[in-house]
């Protein structure tokens, strides 16, 4: 998905929010919104958006000399998530429908997004994640979604968020971890998840885990390590959680199913949904497959 005007000044509340989490002092944020500034003015609008948020991310933590500036917010989102994962695996399984729940309950982590809302509180967490049981939710593409990860052999799933990907563990256990490779960003930026979050999160008992070798706060094939690339080369079929995810994947030519909420307008109109939707999308890949199939029977 290309970068749309709309994005530019979602970009500058994230370096501004960003910068009042780390540190209050005004010289610094004048000196790294002005780096910002400067890149903007020279931005690829042909580019994915994460492309963007990574060099902003690299510039705040070059000028703060600060490596991960959610280090204390993940951990207390990790620890929440903990907290209500046993009561949540006990609705999933004692559901009419454990697959459908368990999807239902890996999308409304993704509301745990500080690159979107870094004044998120964990009230508004839990609120999110006990509605999204109950919430209308367009269930067009499940039955697909479900019948490939039962065809699959080699699933790589791209997690997103900390504390979210404590949820995506319910999503695993329901498509069998054997099949699956977990992947988390190589290095900090903003929450997402690192090595570190599927330590806390309790995914390396569970699963397979490797890193994008990459800072992107989404999935830049190109930037990615080796392993990674070939993690996905292999697979033969893609989870890719959250928004960084959607935007930078969306035009791969590969059978990749998206879980995200829409939290922006961008999103919103790119998907046809209302903001704050969840949503389960399949790839263009995927479609074009699936109306060649219908058109030889």
């Amino acid at each position: 998905m290309r970068t749309y005007f709309d994005c530019i000044p979602c970009f500058i509340r994230q370096v501004i929010d960003s910068l009042r989490v780390i540190t209050g002092d005004e010289a610094i944020h004048e000196q790294v919104l002005r780096r910002v500034l400067d890149l903007a003015s020279e931005m690829d609008l042909r580019q994915t958006p994460p492309v963007m948020a990574q060099k902003i991310h690299r510039i705040i933590r070059q000028l703060t000399e600060i490596d991960d500036p959610y280090k204390e917010m993940k951990r207390r989102f990790n620890a929440l998530a903990l907290e209500l994962y046993p009561g949540l695996q006990k609705l999933v399984i004692e559901s009419e429908d454990p697959f459908e729940t368990a999807v239902r309950s890996a999308i409304a982590g993704n509301i745990i997004d500080l690159g979107v809302k870094s004044s998120l509180g964990i009230p508004e967490v839990e609120r999110s994640i006990k509605e999204s049981l109950t919430v209308p939710f367009d269930t067009t593409n499940m039955d697909e979604f479900k019948n490939a990860s039962v065809e699959a052999h080699n699933i790589l799933y791209i997690g997103d968020n900390s504390g979210e990907i404590v949820f995506d563990r319910f999503l695993i256990e329901q498509i069998g971890p054997e099949r699956i490779t977990f992947a988390v960003r190589g290095k900090p930026v903003i929450n997402d998840a690192t090595i570190e979050d599927a330590h806390a999160a309790g995914l390396m008992d569970l699963v397979k885990v490797i890193d994008s070798g990459d800072d992107a706060p989404g999935t830049i094939l190109e930037s990615c390590s080796e392993e990674f690339r070939a993690h996905f080369e292999q697979s033969d079929m893609v989870i890719a959680k959250g928004q960084g995810n959607f935007e930078s994947l969306s035009d791969v030519d590969k059978n990749i199913f998206f879980l995200l909420r829409a939290k922006c307008p961008v999103i919103a109109n790119h998907l046809d949904c209302k903001i704050g939707e969840m949503i389960l999308h399949k790839s263009k890949l995927l479609n074009h497959v699936v109306e060649l199939a219908k058109e030889v029977e």
